[in-house]
């Protein structure tokens, strides 16, 4: 590992404060490009357990996605947004900021090249950076998500639901999910940020930078860390999503009685559920993040030059 540290091309410093507010403006392009498909994977996850002799509301994605655009048009697929919106500016400045100072955090020296393993090990400290803004956007996302797809309006937007859930159980309602959350993004994190740093080195052509590299190869790499990471995150999101959409009381142990209830009823293949549709996803909206978070890396530096 310290062997291929050394051969790789050196980087620009690390900045923390840099990657923050390049890793705000990467989240809102994330967002924008994913949201529809987040929308189809937590209804796929969340849909209720048909009675006998009845089918399933939704039959697969591509099911799911005609049925919502059909019912509610295209601004069905975008029900939920501002809650992400609003908490995913924060929260992948968060994410980048904390990667950028596991990073840096590693570094004996201004000039050292990490390994993979420490690349990996600073992304697990943005998933646990991310926590506290991520677990009660997810679950404002989530109601607003499954609250569109049944029909019932119980919720004005993400500050009426978010005020509905302080009312109801404080703000232990709100943070429902939270270890959940850690579980899926503290590892998927990790995961995430070591591959884009991998793929990048390797698309990188002998003898150039990686800031240099071309859109089209920006794209692939943070298209690819996006899939690396929900392979990792996909099961813990399962059970944070049925948690986070129960009623109050229904699993009094946590995701244990979640994982229970979906392994018997369900068998293993139920901790995949909405698998092809977080695929689909996570390539084009991982590709705009990372090609967001390097073209405000690159304003940033010629803005502030060698801070």
């Amino acid at each position: 590992m310290a062997e291929e540290a050394q051969k790789r091309p050196p980087q620009a410093p690390i900045s923390p404060i840099k990657n923050f507010f390049a890793g705000g403006f990467g989240g809102v392009c994330l967002v924008f490009v994913g949201h529809p498909l987040d929308t189809i994977k937590v209804r796929l996850q969340t849909q209720p357990k048909p009675l006998p002799g009845e089918s399933l509301l939704y039959s697969g994605t591509f099911d799911c996605f005609k049925k919502t655009l059909v019912r509610e048009g295209v601004r069905g697929l975008y029900k939920g947004m501002a809650a992400p919106i609003f908490g995913v500016t924060p929260m992948f400045a968060v994410c980048f900021f904390g990667f950028g100072l596991g990073k840096k955090l590693q570094q004996r020296t201004p000039d050292d090249i990490l390994t993979y393993p420490q690349l990996f090990a600073a992304g697990m400290l943005s998933g646990v950076f991310t926590t506290a803004i991520m677990a009660p956007g997810e679950r404002i996302k989530c109601l607003l998500q499954i609250q569109a797809a049944s029909g019932e309006a119980k919720y004005g937007g993400p500050l009426d639901c978010a005020k509905q859930l302080y009312r109801e159980a404080g703000i232990r309602g709100v943070y429902k999910g939270t270890v959940l959350t850690l579980m899926r993004d503290v590892p998927a994190s990790g995961m995430y940020f070591m591959t884009y740093e991998w793929l990048k080195n390797i698309l990188t052509p002998e003898g150039q930078s990686v800031s240099d590299l071309s859109v089209p190869r920006i794209l692939f790499a943070g298209g690819m860390a996006g899939i690396f990471n929900w392979a990792v995150g996909i099961p813990p999101d399962v059970l944070k999503s049925r948690f986070q959409t129960a009623p109050p009381g229904k699993y009094p142990n946590g995701f244990r009685d979640v994982l229970r209830e979906l392994l018997r009823e369900e068998g293993v293949m139920s901790l995949y559920k909405g698998f092809t549709a977080v695929m689909i996803r996570a390539f084009p909206a991982n590709a705009a993040c990372f090609l967001g978070f390097e073209v405000a890396m690159k304003f940033l530096n010629w803005l502030v030059p060698g801070y």
